[in-house]
């Protein structure tokens, strides 16, 4: 962990403890720092605080007052708590159900809510039960017992309805100025495709083929070619007491082969070879064979 969000943390579970005193059961680091991938000047600092009776609304305003930014400066882009009760924390509901939440910091406007229920549905009710989730399986314990024994993780139904939500939301907002997505040219009309790359943290789903690559494209017309290519005709001979095997140059050391005179190499069976008579076989067969004088029956000798 940072050494500042370290020492800033320390403090902050001090300053709760002087607020809340015996109310407060369990302090810890949630988001980026419970999943160990906090990165200074660029995560916010995520604590949830775990009271055991719900503070009154006293407790809440000078919680708030004893945590701002102005009071107690936050070295990340900003402080985001939520403090729940216990049995809200046990429950694995998806519900809000917090008592007070505050937002603060140099990256991030101050906001102070000071019950589930005053959460507007159009800021998103959905981070609660995901933030619940992720610190029963990795919050980092600042105070108190450990995060796995501190919050219950929710059903696989509720997580899936959650990050429904969360998806709906993200891309229901407006681009900022300036941070439209990148397009490429889509073949020669003047429609354009949305880079996906070009938007951090989302992922746009463009309906539609994609367009090869040329080296798609020439894999793909390498395959046509080869589909509609003229197969070539093999020519065979027959071979005594043997199948069918193709045509090649009788060879006088070969056993099977037949020599041109009729006898055969091999000491065998006499077989008599005809020519014929009209033509003789020409320098090349003429059916792509390119065998000189295969003796195939496209070369004249039967």
């Amino acid at each position: 962990m940072d050494t500042d969000a370290r020492r800033y943390l320390t403090e902050l579970v001090d300053a709760a403890r002087e607020v809340l005193g015996d109310n407060l059961v369990g302090a810890y680091a949630a988001g980026s720092l419970g999943m160990a991938a906090y990165q200074p000047g660029r995560s916010d600092v995520d604590v949830a605080l775990v009271c055991a009776q719900a503070p009154d609304e006293t407790g809440k305003r000078q919680l708030v007052a004893r945590l701002r930014h102005e009071v107690m400066p936050c070295p990340a882009r900003g402080l985001e708590l939520v403090a729940y009760r216990r049995e809200v924390a046990l429950s694995g509901t998806p519900e809000p159900g917090f008592e007070v939440e505050l937002n603060t910091g140099p990256g991030m406007p101050f906001r102070a809510t000071w019950s589930g229920d005053d959460r507007p549905a159009a800021d998103g009710r959905f981070w609660y039960g995901l933030d619940r989730s992720i610190l029963h399986q990795c919050g980092h314990s600042l105070f108190g017992a450990p995060a796995a024994q501190a919050f219950a993780d929710l059903s696989p139904a509720d997580l899936r309805r959650l990050l429904i939500d969360a998806l709906r939301w993200w891309l229901a907002l407006p681009t900022p100025p300036g941070d439209a997505p990148r397009t490429r040219r889509r073949g020669r009309g003047t429609g354009r495709l949305p880079f996906a790359g070009a938007i951090p943290g989302r992922r746009v789903v463009v309906e539609g083929r994609r367009r090869p690559t040329t080296g798609r494209r020439r894999i793909s017309g390498r395959a046509d070619r080869t589909l509609h290519r003229r197969p070539q005709r093999r020519h065979t001979t027959e071979r005594p007491g043997g199948p069918r095997l193709p045509a090649a140059h009788p060879r006088r050391d070969q056993p099977g082969r037949v020599d041109p005179t009729g006898e055969a190499a091999d000491g065998g069976r006499r077989r008599s070879v005809r020519r014929s008579p009209a033509r003789s076989a020409p320098a090349r067969c003429p059916t792509r064979c390119h065998r000189r004088r295969c003796r195939c029956a496209a070369c004249g000798t039967g």
